[in-house]
This record gives C-alpha cells, sequence and structure tokens, in this order.
C-alpha cells in the first residue's frame, strides 16, 4: 500500500509541475493530441502502462 501512494505521489508532482511550469506547452500537448485517433491513444496508453509496470518491476528488483 505504501509503494502504491508513493506512486501516486510522484504522479501528483509531476503532473502538477508540467502544469505549474509550462501550461501553454500543455495546452499545445493536449490539442495535438486531441487529433490522434482514439485507437491509437488507446494503444500509446497501453503501451505506457505495461512500460511503467516493466520499470517498476526493475526497480523492485522482481524483474532481471
Amino acid at each position: 500500500m505504501t509503494l502504491l501512494l508513493a506512486a501516486l505521489a510522484g504522479v501528483l508532482i509531476v503532473e502538477g509541475l508540467v502544469l505549474a511550469l509550462a501550461p501553454s506547452r500543455m495546452e499545445d500537448i493536449l490539442r495535438k493530441l486531441s487529433t490522434v485517433p482514439v485507437d491509437q491513444r488507446r494503444i500509446i496508453g497501453l503501451v505506457a502502462v505495461a512500460g511503467g509496470v516493466i520499470v517498476l518491476g526493475l526497480a523492485r528488483g522482481t524483474l532481471q
């Protein structure tokens, strides 16, 4: 549970920094993302989740 909360805190920090330091850049990224087809966005999201699971596994030492 502690690891999950730490991961959530990390996401909130990174997202907050992006919005605080570069809000107009974030708007540009969202505008460009809206032109990407839904299926492609879904694939990008699944690849990001898989990458996160792999990195987390490597960090915890469960994947070697």
